[in-house]
């Protein structure tokens, strides 16, 4: 439960003072210190923070103070809140995107080769070519590993896509075995994985 409240932006700290005044209902700043494993003096600061994003409250109980935990829900808005600021930022930095984009087309030294990893990378290197402005992409990569990692479906939209924007392809590939499907827009050159 810790881990999932530190998923939700609380602190360490902040999970286990927490959890631990959920399970001892109304109670002591000393007692909640003792369960949370924090000592006694962070333990104030932490529920402080805590009361200010509504998750705690305090109860006078004769001269004791008592602090218990709001109804868990309360988490949820923490969630909201965070959507909110996400979604805050976005549009901030969609206003900002051209500019940068502007600055990136017209930078004089851009790298000759940029190497990416995995299905994220393969799929930024097939977004990247879709933006050609040259409409011809040259490239070299192993057929087999391609189908493991995006499936017969995902390979048929790219395919689409690429041939709505008419960019042609001259690829330099591996592959068990030579594969001779040809198209106007794809010139390809088989090379044996050994």
């Amino acid at each position: 439960m810790i881990k999932q409240l530190q998923h939700l932006g609380l602190s360490d700290k902040e999970a286990s003072v927490y959890i631990a005044s959920l399970e001892l209902g109304s109670d002591t700043v000393q007692e909640i210190a003792k369960r949370a494993e924090v000592k006694r003096a962070n333990t104030y600061a932490v529920i402080e923070k805590l009361m200010s994003k509504g998750l705690m409250s305090s109860v006078e109980k004769g001269k004791k103070t008592l602090y218990q935990v709001e109804d868990p829900k309360q988490l949820l808005r923490l969630i909201e809140e965070q959507e909110g600021d996400i979604k805050k930022k976005e549009q901030e930095f969609k206003k900002h995107l051209p500019e940068l984009e502007t600055l990136f087309d017209i930078a004089e030294e851009k790298p000759k080769v940029r190497y990416f990893e995995g299905k994220e990378g393969l799929i930024a290197i097939r977004e990247d070519y879709f933006k050609a402005k040259n409409k011809e992409v040259l490239g070299v990569f192993a057929r087999d590993e391609e189908r493991k990692v995006f499936s017969q479906d995902e390979r048929e939209k790219a395919i689409k896509d690429r041939k709505q924007r008419n960019i042609k392809l001259k690829l330099i590939y591996t592959d068990e075995k030579k594969s001779e499907t040809k198209s106007n827009l794809t010139t390809r050159r088989f090379i044996p994985k050994n």
